[in-house]
């Protein structure tokens, strides 16, 4: 059971992303976000995914891909959007 609520939350704490997407997108400006936190952030979750794919625990491979996935999005909507006007 405890893994199953496990599994459920690392699916849905990477959705968490989507409305800072949505937002970035809709005001078409990413000031508010800083450029080297995003990329510091997104290279962390690059240098743990290769132990995602590889590990046998399925919350922790979840959690990997989909945060490495929505997050990438999140990196391409603010480098995008940094000082555009």
């Amino acid at each position: 059971m405890i893994d199953n609520i496990a599994l459920v939350a690392s699916i849905v704490l990477p959705l968490w992303n989507i409305p800072l997407i949505v937002r970035i997108i809709k005001r078409r400006s990413s000031n508010d976000i800083s450029v080297h936190w995003a990329i510091g952030i997104w290279v962390c979750l690059l240098a743990m995914f290769p132990s995602g794919i590889k590990s046998d625990f399925i919350v922790w491979k979840a959690f990997t891909i989909c945060n490495l996935l929505l997050f990438s999005g999140v990196v391409v909507c603010t480098l995008f959007f940094h000082n555009k006007k």
